[in-house]
């Protein structure tokens, strides 16, 4: 199947799924969404394909965050919608009984770190950047971001990332648990993405998609957190502190907001 915003090429039973919009960081927009979901459901259910590696495009950005200009206008239902949307869909990663890996290079901000976490392993070159910088628009992580994140760092360390927008790199970030492993640059790290899959793929997989699953079920007891998440998403984005942020944005200056 052929993809306008993304790349999909097979390696000996492995895919890589490559975010395609170089000339906009890969941000996600909803076409792009869609084709993630549509290349994660084909690899879900085709049983020789064993395991799935998803980078993005070019040296600058593994993905910068979601679309910004489909921000524009956003009132709370259509908020809403575009959160469990976003959800639904790094839903289906982390998920996913086959194994997957995030191999990051640059910035992977806001969506961007939330597609990372969603995956199962994450593996960073030197010259990547985390972080979730929605504060800085006035909103809240939206896919999944408060709940993966807080899960992977820690409560302490999550809240000083998310309320501050602050970013990390790839060191800061081994160390925090945040990634598994650092290469010197994304030729490398494909490499030990490739070469950890292979080790998991000699395993049997009956037994890998069970241990996946239990592990999730240790943080999926209570998905309350995730519907707490898009409702507070979509209540950030009616104040006028979110249209302050956006416009602040687009004009590249510094908010000033206001607390409403």
């Amino acid at each position: 199947m052929s993809y306008k915003n993304i790349k999909t090429n097979l390696f000996d039973e492995i895919i890589v799924i490559e975010i395609s919009r170089e000339g906009k960081l890969n941000a996600l927009s909803g076409d792009t969404l869609d084709e993630l979901k549509e290349a994660i459901l084909r690899f879900s259910q085709n049983s020789e394909v064993k395991a799935a590696i998803i980078t993005g495009a070019g040296t600058k950005a593994f993905v910068a965050g979601a679309d910004i200009s489909e921000f524009q206008g956003l009132n709370e239902s259509d908020a809403y919608k575009f959160s469990v949307r976003g959800q639904d869909i790094f839903a289906l990663i982390e998920n996913c009984y086959k194994p997957i890996i995030a191999v990051v290079n640059g910035f992977a901000l806001g969506g961007g770190c939330e597609l990372a976490m969603a995956c199962h392993f994450r593996i960073a070159s030197e010259d990547a950047k985390f972080g979730q910088p929605e504060v800085n628009l006035g909103i809240i992580p939206g896919y999944g971001g408060t709940q993966r994140l807080t899960q992977l760092i820690g409560k302490g360390r999550s809240l000083e990332l998310m309320m501050t927008g602050d970013m990390i790199d790839a060191q800061q970030a081994l160390q925090m648990g945040l990634v598994n492993h650092v290469a010197k640059d994304k030729l490398e790290a494909l490499a030990k993405a490739r070469n950890l899959l292979q080790k998991i793929m000699t395993k049997a997989p009956i037994a890998i998609g069970a241990v996946i699953n239990c592990v999730n079920s240790v943080f999926n007891q209570n998905l309350d957190g995730y519907q707490i998440e898009a409702t507070a998403f979509a209540n950030a984005c009616k104040t006028k502190d979110f249209k302050e942020g956006f416009n602040a944005f687009i004009e590249k200056r510094t908010p000033k907001f206001i607390g409403k």
